[in-house]
């Protein structure tokens, strides 16, 4: 049985936009979604968010899998560098960030919120070392995440990447409610393990 474990965005809830759709395209026999909601959600930190994260994984091994969006994605990586684990069977990030633009976080809360985000290293070789993985989907007009991320992932993470036209941030708020993109992409990371 895969587990794929599913973090949801920044203000955002585990029913939102397009994640009960996947839960319900994906849920079988074979695979579990498990979907939660974090903490403190509209000003997510780091050491609560990952601590909820890791009450959330009862098993960490190859039959386990990541979805993350925005945030959560950062939250996966945070959560993955502290454990001791050989192998995971993969992850998949949608809109991921390291960095944000100018314009997403110009108010003082966005930028207090997002600050250590930003600018708390993250032991990426550790990630790679358990799995390689490790897919992103990026939206061409995406007002928070520069298309440069795409590459930045590419570098750190030897992701494999795809962008999507016109998707905003590939949220609820951009109407993004289910995406073929994000369904195929998870097969194919289902489908990678053991290759």
């Amino acid at each position: 049985m895969n587990k794929i474990y599913m973090v949801h965005c920044w203000d955002g809830t585990k029913d939102d936009g397009w994640y009960p759709w996947l839960d319900e395209k994906i849920n079988d026999e074979n695979n579990k979604v498990i979907r939660f909601n974090m903490p403190n959600t509209e000003n997510p930190k780091i050491k609560e968010w990952v601590s909820e994260l890791d009450k959330q994984v009862d098993i960490l091994n190859e039959n386990t899998y990541f979805i993350g969006h925005s945030i959560g994605c950062q939250t996966i990586l945070r959560y993955l560098e502290n454990k001791n684990v050989d192998k995971i069977g993969g992850i998949l990030f949608v809109a991921p960030w390291l960095d944000l633009l100018p314009e997403a976080i110009e108010d003082e809360d966005s930028y207090n919120t997002a600050s250590p985000w930003i600018h708390t290293n993250i032991n990426f070789d550790k990630i790679k070392s358990i799995t390689n993985n490790i897919n992103c989907i990026f939206s061409d007009n995406d007002y928070f995440v520069s298309l440069s991320q795409k590459e930045k992932f590419e570098e750190v993470l030897n992701a494999k990447t795809i962008v999507v036209n016109d998707k905003g941030h590939i949220s609820s708020e951009d109407g993004v409610n289910e995406l073929s993109d994000i369904y195929d992409k998870t097969l194919e990371m289902l489908k990678v393990k053991g290759e």
